[in-house]
């Protein structure tokens, strides 16, 4: 698996809102952090408590979400990204990065910093 691979499972994740298809793919010592969130979540079993919960309140509310594939080339030549929005597509609210080692998952950052403004858009949203 690529980095690649990781965050288009991620964006299909939230543009389906199911995380069946992720959850397969997560490390066993799997981290997750937010740069709006103090502690790390570090266990696949952790992140699933957390996010299952939060993909079916996002559900319930009739908010939408939409996981845009990206790129950091300019002042962080990080590579693959994913953009993610809220109730519209034009409302950028972080970036989203990711770890893979020996085939799975390892890490999934939330953030701020690379910024929305620093990332090449594709128009790219997956849905599997």
């Amino acid at each position: 698996m690529t980095k690649k691979q990781a965050l288009r499972c991620y964006a299909a994740m939230l543009n389906t809102l199911d995380i069946s298809e992720l959850e397969r793919f997560l490390a066993p010592d799997f981290c997750y952090s937010s740069q709006w969130v103090f502690d790390e979540i570090t266990s696949k079993q952790g992140y699933l408590d957390y996010m299952e919960p939060k993909l079916g309140v996002i559900k319930s509310s009739g908010s939408i979400v939409f996981a845009e594939m990206g790129c950091i080339k300019e002042a962080h030549p990080i590579g693959p990204c994913v953009l993610v929005a809220q109730n519209t597509k034009e409302n950028l609210v972080a970036t989203v990065l990711a770890e893979v080692k020996e085939g799975y998952i390892q890490q999934l950052d939330m953030c701020l910093i690379p910024t929305v403004q620093s990332v090449t858009r594709s128009g790219v949203y997956p849905k599997n």
